[in-house]
């Protein structure tokens, strides 16, 4: 009876864990998911867009996008897309396909010159209406204080 209780008991502590644990994973979507997302419920998209050498990149991956208020925010308000900026997969977003650019022996894809107004640093922020239009864009490094800022502003008009 004790050995059931207590795997009754680890049972219940995990799953209440793990389900903890979804509620604190960001949600990422692709451009195409975001496309049939706003046919359903609209909201304002956040661009990432980043490479997989750059350490500011990662650093707003690991610090700024696991801030718990942001985490909040950005699930509940907001559609999320992280993009690697030289990935050499073709995107369809806003009626337009979207190619890899090769540049020598390294390369970028149109959609971040694009999203950047053709100023394209590593990394950059985009914040886009659900109609698609560009609200905002930082291309910088942005602490989760200041990201918060952004995403409160932006929600609030």
């Amino acid at each position: 009876m004790l050995k059931h209780f207590l795997f009754l008991s680890l049972f219940i502590s995990l799953n209440s864990f793990s389900q903890e644990n979804i509620s604190e994973t960001l949600i990422k979507h692709s451009f195409e998911e975001v496309t049939l997302l706003q046919s359903k419920e609209k909201r304002p998209v956040i661009v990432f867009l980043h490479t997989d050498w750059c350490k500011y990149c990662f650093a707003m991956k690991k610090n700024t996008f696991n801030n718990k208020d942001i985490l909040k925010i950005l699930n509940e308000r907001f559609y999320f897309i992280s993009f690697n900026a030289e990935s050499k997969k073709d995107v369809s977003f806003n009626n337009h396909l979207f190619k890899y650019k090769p540049n020598g022996n390294t390369g970028v894809h149109e959609i971040a010159v694009a999203l950047t107004s053709n100023k394209l640093t590593y990394p950059s922020t985009i914040i886009l209406s659900s109609e698609n239009e560009i609200l905002f864009e930082a291309s910088t490094f942005l602490n989760s204080k200041n990201l918060l800022n952004i995403l409160m502003k932006t929600i609030s008009k």
